[in-house]
């Protein structure tokens, strides 16, 4: 009886390892006969998993779109993977806080006792590190709304905040259209997260920052997706300078100019820092820290000229690390 209940699950591993199967493969892959698997194909649709046959050449299997949630069924690596994730969530998302703490309980309290005392194992605590400053939360109804116009490929209209949080009204200074955009994809990246989208209108691709983001309804036209690699995705947000970041709160932020082009810095200025091109070769960055200290370091770490190197404390904590160097530099029968 295990050997029968440990090769259902495997089945069940297998069929949603892939969209289709056929029946010889599944036999072969539990060292069963084809009868056999067949035995295990209706135990499984007892259990409410909706195994659908394929018709064609030597027949097949495959899992369909089922109208009842079956049974959850993980090995242990899955569990440990689960319970992990659950509680390493970013806290870059509000209200869902009580939701993870409800999903791995429940989790926990349907699992049988080895898996159970497996994922138990992983029980930790997960501190912040405050160097790696993130945005303000995203709101959880905002990124379901805007991850259903991107699975739906619908345009999505939206009012983008102001850095402070305003959306200037009609009239005022600054006042902008509601921006409409064919969106792509969610990046999350250094704490924050990123909308990839392609102006509806002007066909020009855009980077938006999710937190400053104020849908509007209803969803707008539908759109072609465009593929966009990995590359693609990395040029648009992480070597971007105009991905919409703003100075984190530090108690020290200091800005200077580096000799190196935009979207190279961007790509290593960690968050909570803001890049604006100069020219091709030239950048500034304005970074923050806990102590005037630890951001000249973070200067240091690009191996650039520097200048117009503000505020006079940054001036003197660079002053003092550079003769702090040249201390140890120095040969020891030195002057």
């Amino acid at each position: 009886m295990a050997d029968t209940s440990e090769r259902i699950l495997r089945l069940l591993s297998l069929l949603q390892a892939r969209v289709e199967w056929s029946g010889a493969e599944l036999a072969a892959r539990l060292g069963v006969s084809a009868r056999t698997l067949r035995r295990d194909i209706d135990t499984l649709r007892g259990l409410d998993y909706p195994v659908e046959a394929v018709k064609g050449p030597g027949g097949g299997y495959r899992l369909g779109a089922g109208c009842k949630l079956p049974p959850l069924v993980l090995d242990d690596d899955q569990a440990i993977a689960i319970a992990v994730a659950l509680q390493t969530a970013p806290a870059t998302v509000t209200g869902i806080d009580d939701a993870v703490g409800r999903a791995l309980t429940t989790l926990r309290q349907t699992m049988p006792a080895r898996l159970r005392a497996a994922t138990e194992a992983f029980d930790f605590t997960a501190l912040r590190n405050y160097w790696e400053l993130a945005a303000p939360p995203v709101d959880v109804a905002i990124l379901r709304t805007v991850g259903a116009a991107i699975r739906t490929a619908h345009v999505l209209r939206f009012d983008y905040r102001d850095a402070d949080g305003t959306v200037p009204a009609p009239g005022e200074p600054g006042f902008r259209q509601p921006h409409e955009v064919e969106p792509h994809h969610l990046v999350v990246w250094a704490g924050r997260w990123y909308l990839v989208a392609r102006d509806h209108r002007q066909r020009t691709w855009h980077t938006y920052r999710v937190d400053r983001i104020s849908p509007r309804t209803p969803a707008g036209a539908a759109f072609r997706a465009a593929p966009l690699t990995h590359d693609d995705l990395t040029r648009l947000v992480v070597q971007n300078p105009h991905r919409g970041d703003t100075a984190g709160p530090w108690p020290c932020v200091g800005s200077a100019d580096l000799e190196l082009p935009a979207q190279v810095v961007a790509r290593w200025a960690p968050g909570g820092s803001v890049v604006e091109p100069i020219d091709p070769y030239r950048c500034r960055l304005t970074i923050g820290g806990w102590s005037w200290a630890g951001v000249a370091g973070l200067f240091v770490t690009f191996d650039a000229d520097l200048s117009e190197v503000r505020p006079p404390e940054l001036r003197d904590a660079l002053l003092r690390i550079g003769r702090r160097l040249q201390r140890v530099a120095a040969p020891a029968d030195g002057p």
